[in-house]
């Protein structure tokens, strides 16, 4: 019976994410010369080739990709045993550590760290504002256990590193400059918006987000400026620049010369809650998941 090295199986799930032998030897401390040592070990262990060569990179055989498949189950069964052996220790105390987008962060991380104060005081939560797009990746570097993050859509299908719940599916409004001709306009549609400029982040969840309404509606938009927060978003579209779509959630940022509108197709944008697959079952994770569906609740 094969003997299994936990440790070589996460250097082959680590070289999976991060593409390149380089890489995973940076993500994991380690020299490219002790990763590729590690894996040809491994290789040798099962008896078929785990790799083969790409142009100047290498990639996963299909037995590579195979054992990953039982990796990913073993991996997610100490999660399991960590958790356990958490709960047995520390009971009701411990750390969990939330990843969280800017608008999540007063919205729902916040109220959430007040009532886990009152219902479960040894629980302690350390926040690290991060943009939604690299919630996944912190998850699966160790760096946070449980992340917030945004989808057009609600998860569906299974992904074997991580559990996800939806939140909460946010209203989408549109903002328009207070002298644009349909800011009081008795019903507003998308597809109205057409053929004006949009205002929207160039990449990742929010441009996808954007972009799927729009779609959705029946046109692409023409993207004229791209910007992350939604103060400069804001003002450019109060100086008549553009339109863009607003989640509710940031309606605590200052709005000046922009009216919102809701849109008759009425789009959401989805909070989406991942821990590490196994996690899920730490009381402490559980009493977070917990108080973060409860700031959800009008």
């Amino acid at each position: 019976m094969t003997e299994w090295d936990i440790k070589k199986l996460q250097i082959l799930r680590t070289l999976d994410e991060r593409g390149t032998v380089t890489a995973t030897a940076r993500a994991l401390l380690m020299t490219p010369s002790a990763v590729s040592q590690q894996l040809s070990n491994l290789a040798k262990q099962v008896g078929v080739p785990l790799l083969e060569a790409h142009g100047r990179r290498v990639r996963l055989t299909g037995a590579a990709r195979l054992l990953l498949v039982h990796a990913d189950a073993v991996l997610a069964q100490l999660e399991r045993a960590d958790a356990e052996l958490a709960a047995y220790a520390k009971g009701e105390a411990g750390e969990v550590r939330v990843g969280a987008f800017s608008t999540a962060v007063p919205a729902l991380v916040v109220p959430a760290v007040r009532a886990l104060r009152v219902a479960h005081p040894g629980i302690s939560v350390r926040v690290r504002e991060a943009e939604a797009g690299a919630a996944y990746e912190l998850l699966a570097a160790g760096d946070v256990d449980l992340a917030l993050s945004l989808a057009a859509q609600a998860p569906r299908g299974r992904d074997g590193r991580f559990t996800r719940v939806t939140l909460l599916a946010d209203p989408l409004d549109v903002a328009l400059p207070l002298d644009h001709p349909l800011a009081r306009a008795d019903a507003l549609r998308l597809a109205d918006l057409a053929d004006e400029p949009w205002i929207f982040g160039g990449s990742g969840p929010w441009s996808e987000i954007t972009r799927a309404a729009c779609e959705a509606s029946g046109f692409v938009p023409e993207q004229a400026h791209s910007a992350a927060g939604w103060e400069a978003i804001l003002a450019m579209v109060g100086a008549g620049m553009g339109v863009a779509l607003v989640p509710r959630m940031a309606g605590a940022f200052g709005r000046g010369e922009v009216v919102m509108r809701e849109p008759a197709e009425r789009p959401h944008r989805h909070v989406v809650a991942a821990v590490r697959r196994g996690a899920e079952g730490s009381p402490a994770v559980s009493h977070v998941l917990a108080a973060l569906r409860g700031a959800t609740s009008p």
